[in-house]
């Protein structure tokens, strides 16, 4: 998992996810040392690593030995939960539709670095959670899952906030599960297009 502040949506994952359905999370990756998201992985007792930007000389340098510290450990999917920062075409190559987003917004509606305050801005009465495949673009991959949510007119950013966390933490464990089961496939004709199969049983079912 990569990650970049308080780690809401990881420790959703650790609970929720981790240990079950042969699922494990292996490492945890931040671009940004002494966040709260390093300390819920480390009290989860999984690796941790710091890939600050400032340490490389541009952000290939930075995404070419991420890659390589996340090959090393043997890492399947790449999930990113409030990551913020672009990933290079070569990290993306390395890890060719294994690269997952979970965005507080409806996309392709508010995409970028502020969904949460450009919702409540533009006055949204219904808001959402969006997981995707994370392609070049800002937040412009192919969506896997969407779930639609009632915002508040209060307008508040924390009661907003709140709201949208609590499907973040159901929509994203679902969208693992499902590609780890192997439910989630892209369309061949149409990359834009991702079948799910939610009928597929879970492992060890009948």
């Amino acid at each position: 998992m990569l990650v970049s502040g308080s780690g809401t949506n990881l420790q959703a994952i650790l609970d929720r996810v981790h240990g079950n359905e042969g699922i494990e999370v292996v490492a945890v990756a931040s671009s940004k040392p002494g966040v709260k998201a390093l300390e819920r992985a480390q009290a989860g007792g999984v690796e941790t690593a710091v890939f600050e930007s400032s340490e490389y000389g541009d952000r290939e340098q930075r995404d070419s030995a991420l890659a390589d510290w996340l090959q090393e450990r043997g890492v399947d999917l790449v999930v990113l939960a409030g990551f913020m920062e672009l990933l290079s075409p070569a990290f993306l190559a390395t890890f060719p539709d294994r690269v997952i987003n979970v965005h507080p917004a409806l996309l392709p509606a508010f995409p970028g670095p502020h969904p949460v305050e450009d919702q409540i801005a533009y006055g949204v009465r219904v808001g959402g959670v969006t997981v995707h495949f994370v392609d070049e673009g800002v937040d412009s991959g192919a969506i896997i899952l969407q779930q639609a949510v009632d915002l508040p007119h209060t307008r508040d950013r924390e009661e907003t906030l709140s709201r949208l966390h609590e499907t973040e933490h159901e929509l994203l464990p679902r969208a693992i599960r499902l590609l780890a089961r192997g439910a989630v496939r892209v369309d061949s004709d149409n990359p834009r297009l991702v079948h799910v199969d939610e009928s597929l049983p879970e492992e060890g079912s009948e």
